[in-house]
């Protein structure tokens, strides 16, 4: 068996398992510094969701999520076909169809359940606003803003939509991988952390494809885009990897503030 680590030499790691002289490849996914037991819970219940509406995502093929099988809590998941590396040129069909692919996660209603709870941001394992308001963190003046989540229906939500979690193998065909922080909550809040992470990446004008992705796919409007595009903004460390990204972030959430203004 060989293994290699998948994110900074703690976890997840794809496993090759020699089986009857045939290689099989799967991923292991386990806790570390900053995934708990309630993550791989999270993790493995939202593998069961998507193979039971059919949604492009890896398959669960184990489950031990008191650990009493592998000595910590632990499941193991299919390795998915793709590569999740994003051109540097803006990818507009890309977009468009990582939209449609959202939308297929949230066109299943569902209410908060046990491991599947309710989710009102991304990354449910960050709290970066909290960290500001709490003085954990230094803030600006810009950050200074936050109000209460217009919920409406609730749906599935993946509530870690960045590049890095899309594999694709074309330009028009993904499947979401990583789903620990999943749960239940307004579609804005993939839809708002996947523009915000393009705003960062490409700039602000190529957020629009993503919408129009989703609403093609899905049918319908999509609804209070300036709140989830400021909660997504909000839910950030004060500077980012580079001056360049932190000035995307900075105008990506004062044009959601604008918009909030406006409608105000």
């Amino acid at each position: 068996m060989s293994v290699q680590t998948l994110h900074d030499d703690q976890g997840p790691w794809r496993l090759n398992v020699d089986v009857r002289g045939r290689g099989s490849h799967c991923v292991l996914r386990s806790l570390t510094p900053r995934i708990g037991p309630e993550l791989i819970a999270t993790g493995a219940a939202a593998l069961e969701v998507a193979e039971r509406h059919g949604l492009p995502a890896p398959r669960l093929l184990a489950k031990d999520l008191d650990g009493r099988v592998a000595g910590a809590p632990a499941t193991l998941e299919t390795v998915v076909a793709g590569s999740t590396t994003w051109p540097r040129a803006v990818p507009v069909a890309r977009l468009r169809a990582a939209g449609a692919a959202l939308a297929q996660v949230h066109a299943i209603p569902l209410e908060p359940r046990l491991h599947l709870p309710l989710r009102t941001r991304p990354i449910a394992v960050d709290d970066f606003a909290s960290d500001r308001r709490q003085g954990l963190m230094a803030t600006s003046r810009l950050l200074r803003t936050a109000d209460d989540p217009p919920l409406g229906r609730t749906v599935f939500v993946h509530g870690d939509v960045w590049p890095g979690n899309m594999a694709w193998t074309n330009e028009t065909s993904c499947t979401l991988i990583d789903w620990k922080t999943a749960g239940v909550g307004n579609p804005g809040v993939d839809i708002g952390e996947l523009r915000k992470q393009i705003a960062i990446t490409y700039g602000l004008t190529a957020t629009a494809a993503i919408v129009h992705g989703w609403e093609q796919a899905s049918g319908t409007s999509a609804t209070n885009l300036a709140y989830w595009d400021a909660v997504a903004a909000l839910n950030t460390p004060t500077t980012l990897f580079s001056t360049l990204a932190t000035a995307r972030r900075d105008a990506f959430l004062q044009a959601a503030l604008n918009r909030l203004e406006h409608d105000a």
